[in-house]
């Protein structure tokens, strides 16, 4: 099995061992028996948010392909293989508000805690009320409280300590609501008419965010070469009120004094600013890179695409390439969202 096959980039080398999972049971034997063989271990669901080596994976591959989605009046526990965007859908069709600015994220229900994936004024970290998991550490099934998950931006224990935990299912306390949770997202607000803070019928705000991404390439698409990606491929930069002065310093000293960063201050004083904002200002622009190969989606600057002749070695060359532009034109770090299985980052 390739492993091109089962990522949205479409790239990654062979997998010396390959095996589906469609039960709970199945998720846990096969990683335990890797764990115990001592066999290298990459567990995968939707491939949307990992970029792997063209050598491919020197162990035993298990996706995770369970299914299972159980309702008690507005809370869910739905198995890790489920695909996220279908659940979204079927929340809002039932009327469960909470998740509807996530809509056409790509990728497995397993993935969205590690990531805490956000979009669009929400994370779901919001609605997350427990998480069961593998502690490879011991070999035993825990259910893990939100705190216990360490959810940060774009973060969590997970992530943080990768390789630790496999997700077997994640349960979710949403609202039972036709209106959506407030719009916190201007250009989302603007899409559907409304003021931020305002709220909407769930429906509207799902297909207004299904169009945002789809004019950004990031609603998968077989006739679309720029969904050939993992998504974002930098999270946005989160700076202390020091770090953030002199990136306006630099912004200002580059570009002039009437264009500064954008600033999205937080609770605890750090200011979040625009990844793409400092990719485009350093330089680089929309279809940058190979045509044929690796290159910045024509749609949107965050989104490193496949155009169907490209190498991971050419993709990790061309997200260096940005990330140095980005610190020697504004000294500021960028940090990349997919997960690295072979290539060093």
């Amino acid at each position: 099995m390739r492993l091109s096959e089962l990522t949205t980039l479409r790239l990654g080398g062979p997998a010396a061992r390959y095996q589906e999972a469609t039960s709970e049971r199945a998720v846990i034997d096969a990683v335990t028996d890797a764990d115990r063989a001592g066999e290298p271990l990459l567990v995968l669901a939707g491939g949307s948010n990992v970029v792997v080596a063209d050598e491919g994976f020197p162990g035993t591959v298990v996706r995770i392909a369970t299914r299972g989605i159980a309702r008690a009046g507005a809370a869910l526990e739905v198995a890790a293989g489920e695909p996220w965007d279908p659940l979204v859908a079927e929340c809002v069709a039932g009327g469960l508000a909470g998740v509807e600015c996530l809509a056409g994220i790509p990728g497995a229900v397993g993935a969205t805690p590690i990531q805490n994936v956000g979009a669009y004024g929400q994370e779901v970290a919001e609605t997350i009320s427990a998480v069961r998991v593998l502690d490879r550490a011991d070999g035993a099934v825990r259910t893990l409280t939100p705190a216990e998950c360490g959810f940060t931006y774009r973060s969590s224990a997970f992530k943080r300590e990768p390789g630790r935990w496999v997700v077997l299912a994640v349960s979710f306390a949403l609202d039972t609501s036709e209106g959506s949770a407030p719009i916190r997202y201007p250009e989302l607000a603007r899409a559907l008419g409304v003021e931020v803070g305002a709220r909407a019928p769930l429906a509207d705000v799902r297909e207004a965010v299904l169009a945002l991404r789809r004019a950004k390439g990031m609603v998968l698409d077989p006739d679309d070469p720029d969904t050939v990606s993992a998504g974002s491929f930098f999270t946005n930069p989160v700076l202390d009120t020091g770090a953030f002065a002199a990136l306006r310093a630099r912004a200002a000293e580059r570009l002039g004094p009437d264009a500064p960063p954008p600033a999205w201050p937080d609770a605890d004083g750090h200011v979040k600013t625009s990844a793409a904002w400092l990719i485009e200002r350093a330089g680089f622009h929309r279809g940058h890179g190979n045509p044929e190969g690796i290159a910045i989606s024509g749609k949107h600057t965050l989104a490193l695409t496949n155009r169907g002749a490209g190498t991971t070695a050419e993709l990790v060359a061309l997200a260096r390439e940005i990330a140095g532009g980005v610190q020697d034109a504004f000294g500021v770090a960028l940090v990349p969202e997919p997960v690295f299985v072979g290539p060093r980052w």
